[in-house]
């Protein structure tokens, strides 16, 4: 087969790289990071040459993402890092059946972060020059964009694209498309925008596979008022929040008595409980304790009808993730686990824990992994960690899906920690149907949903001619982030 992506087989299945979703600056690849990128690339070689395949052929298939897989593993080892690992045997890089034994699943797969660039937005013309903030989307390989057409590297992260990596290349059956921190007159999709993206996907489908958040800064004027339309006309599943964003760089918590409390009392005259906030994953030094979590148990302890989405759980890129110690000196996962304990919120009680960019981040090390997972599902609740992988930063999340699939909390953590194994149950439980409470989500026609219709038809005659892309969209470096956040600078 003839490949348009990647024909010489150069990109791992299982992206392990610098990538960030825009929000904070890309962090350099640890060394047993690079070093295991680098022996999976030598075993695919290796392994595509004992199965008679070439090695294009050999990485797309689910062979290839257990070998690389293996090989992060050997790395992570050897580097002493055991507080986890990839469940994939030896067998599962050359066997087929043992490869999809590993990583295939047939769980409903609730993507509940998930975001889009319109490239033929408004924000294009309306802000001159924010859309040469991403022009890396090119230079990862993308296939679509051509150089003596204006902003047409915006295409690799268009609504093909985004169909094609979301619901052809991965096992996702829904997603909510949120939004990113924006005024109404700077937002790179606009309400209006997301709902065309979400008619595109529905008429593949006929049904809805794609749900939105309405966006909500209530420190910023207009936004309380704007609630009443997101409801009625756009039909907003839940509202998306970023506590640590606002007029001159000050932000809010959400138990504020002129900004948080308001917002939350309209959310429940509307009838759509459920707030959305972005905690965590911090955007800078300014109003950083805004981006924790110390708000989050009181309002979950004033409002119990009301369903808190702490979306990154507040994890900290670039911090490490430690056994909790209960002496309010940890950053991160930490402030979440604090603000519970300190407000009396049980486990799976009204607080959700979202794994968008925090699981792709803590792919890159077992041990920041195993403790991250294993504080949220242990203090928010088995039932209450919620599947989201901040696609279409980072590509196709089949990837991340792969990995979550086969992580396994060592035993000797679940022992000293506390911390619960991840059963089959367990992830099927994080991967949709935990979600599907809040989101109130029939499971039943869900799966229908799932399995059916012109997408469900597409996807299945697409398996015949695989070709993903495994890029990611992204910044990777200090200079590409720093180019993508200058349209901010506008806003």
């Amino acid at each position: 087969m003839k490949y348009r992506n990647d024909p010489d087989g150069t990109r791992l299945p299982i992206k392990i790289d610098s990538t960030s979703n825009g929000e904070f600056a890309p962090i350099a690849l640890s060394k047993a990071n690079i070093t295991a990128n680098e022996l999976a690339l030598q075993q695919a070689t290796t392994n595509a040459r004992k199965t008679g395949v070439d090695r294009r052929s050999f990485l797309i298939s689910a062979c290839g993402a257990a070998s690389t897989l293996v090989a992060i593993n050997e790395v992570n080892a050897a580097a002493g890092k055991t507080g986890g690992s990839f469940a994939v045997s030896a067998e599962a890089t050359m066997d087929p059946d043992a490869a999809d034994a590993s990583l295939g699943g047939n769980e409903f797969i609730f993507d509940v972060q998930g975001h889009f660039v319109d490239p033929n937005g408004r924000w294009v013309k309306d802000v001159p020059g924010r859309a040469e903030g991403f022009k890396f989307a090119p230079k990862t390989g993308c296939a679509l964009a051509d150089d003596s057409v204006p902003n047409s590297h915006l295409a690799c992260i268009g609504p093909d694209e985004f169909v094609k990596d979301v619901f052809l290349d991965s096992d996702t059956d829904m997603m909510v498309l949120s939004f990113v921190p924006s005024t109404r007159e700077t937002e790179p999709l606009t309400i209006e925008e997301a709902d065309v993206t979400r008619r595109i996907v529905d008429e593949l489908e006929g049904e809805q596979r794609l749900m939105l958040h309405g966006r909500v800064n209530p420190n910023q004027d207009g936004d309380l008022d704007a609630m009443d339309e997101l409801k009625e006309r756009w039909n907003v599943c839940g509202w998306k929040t970023y506590t640590q964003f606002g007029p001159g760089g000050k932000g809010f918590f959400l138990s504020d008595e002129d900004t948080g409390i308001p917002f939350i009392e309209k959310a429940r005259r509307l009838r759509v409980n459920i707030i959305c906030v972005h905690k965590g994953v911090p955007f800078g030094p300014r109003s950083y304790e805004h981006s924790q979590c110390h708000d989050i148990g009181v309002v979950a302890r004033m409002y119990p009808d009301v369903n808190f989405l702490v979306y990154h759980s507040g994890f900290v890129p670039g911090k490490d993730e430690r056994p909790y110690e209960g002496d309010g000196s940890g950053d991160g996962i930490d402030t979440l686990v604090k603000s519970l304990i300190d407000n009396d919120i049980a486990p799976n009680s009204n607080v959700y824990a979202e794994l968008g960019s925090t699981w792709r981040f803590l792919m890159r090390d077992p041990d920041n992994a195993a403790h991250g997972l294993g504080k949220l599902l242990k203090y928010c609740g088995e039932d209450n960690v919620l599947w989201g992988t901040d696609s279409i930063w980072y590509g196709s999340p089949q990837d991340q899906i792969q990995a979550f699939r086969t992580f396994q909390i060592s035993a000797e953590y679940r022992d000293k920690y506390g911390y619960p194994e991840i059963t089959p149950t367990l992830r099927a439980k994080v991967f949709g149907l935990n979600a599907t409470l809040p989101y109130k989500i029939d499971l039943d026609e869900a799966r229908l949903r799932a399995n059916s219709g012109a997408l469900g038809r597409r996807k299945e005659n697409y398996r015949n001619r695989r070709d993903p892309s495994y890029l990611t969209y992204g910044p990777r470096t200090r200079r590409e982030f720093l180019n993508l956040k200058v349209w901010e600078s506008h806003s």
